[in-house]
């Protein structure tokens, strides 16, 4: 498999933000009343993906280590204002029922995570097929949801209505409605032993945050990993270097202690 088809699979199945890493729960959670939304929301971060991703990976020998992560921001704030720009002046309908989750992706775990993880050390085309796979999993997560809350709180799909509105439960298009939602999903997961964040059972996962939830020492995001791979590298080399310490020890312990027997003989 090649690089940019594995970054593709990587982001839509194996690492998906939504419904394996758990990221960019606001936006998940607060945007998907409906599936158009949740479409909107998700192809929206996958264009500011791409081209975040793009662009950084253009600088990265260029953006000194110090000032990467003010570097990175300003770059993603960029596009996001494009984006949004774009948005008002063709989508005026999705821009006003995205409103102001539009300029909070600038600090979207996904995409800063992305961009300090895989854009800032790659070359640039399989950094647009990694933003690329990424928005693509972050869609089809959001608009799953979306598509769970219309169905459930408006009885209709991307509002094409076909449940009448007797049947209506309103408190799916509502916020507890999103949790409870998002509950019952990762529920399924979890009972058809999907892998997920929030069901890992080791510390030797693979999964970008470095899994195990409630062991967590830091934000729950791609760059999370580093760490908790160093965490573990720290511990495994003191646990070797004691081991070394105590079997030295021993060993003069014990030739001191022949020393001193065959000194008595």
């Amino acid at each position: 498999m090649n690089s940019c088809t594995e970054r593709l699979k990587n982001g839509i199945i194996t690492e998906n933000p939504t419904f394996v890493m758990m990221l960019g729960m606001c936006p998940t959670l607060a945007v998907t009343t409906s599936a158009i939304n949740g479409l909107g929301m998700g192809l929206t971060t996958t264009a500011v993906l791409i081209l975040s991703n793009a662009f950084i990976s253009l600088l990265r020998k260029v953006i000194p280590d110090k000032v990467r992560i003010p570097a990175f921001i300003v770059i993603v704030a960029s596009f996001v204002t494009i984006i949004q720009l774009l948005l008002k002046a063709y989508l005026p309908f999705l821009d006003s029922a995205l409103g102001v989750y539009i300029p909070l992706i600038v600090v979207n775990c996904i995409i800063l995570g992305r961009a300090e993880a895989y854009a800032s050390k790659n070359p640039v085309l399989p950094s647009i097929f990694d933003g690329l796979g990424m928005g693509l999993g972050f869609t089809f997560g959001l608009t799953c949801i979306g598509i769970c809350r219309e169905v459930l709180g408006s009885g209709a799909i991307f509002g094409k209505e076909f449940i009448p509105s007797d049947y209506h439960i309103t408190f799916f298009v509502l916020a507890p409605g999103a949790f409870l939602v998002l509950s019952f999903l990762t529920a399924i997961q979890n009972k058809l032993k999907m892998p997920s964040a929030t069901n890992v059972e080791t510390a030797g996962t693979e999964i970008a945050c470095g899994g195990n939830c409630a062991g967590c020492t830091g934000a729950s995001c791609v760059a999370n990993k580093g760490l908790v791979e160093a965490e573990r590298a720290a511990a495994k080399a003191a646990k070797a270097q004691a081991a070394k310490e105590a079997a030295e020890k021993a060993k003069a312990a014990k030739a001191a202690k022949a020393a001193a027997e065959k000194k008595e003989d």
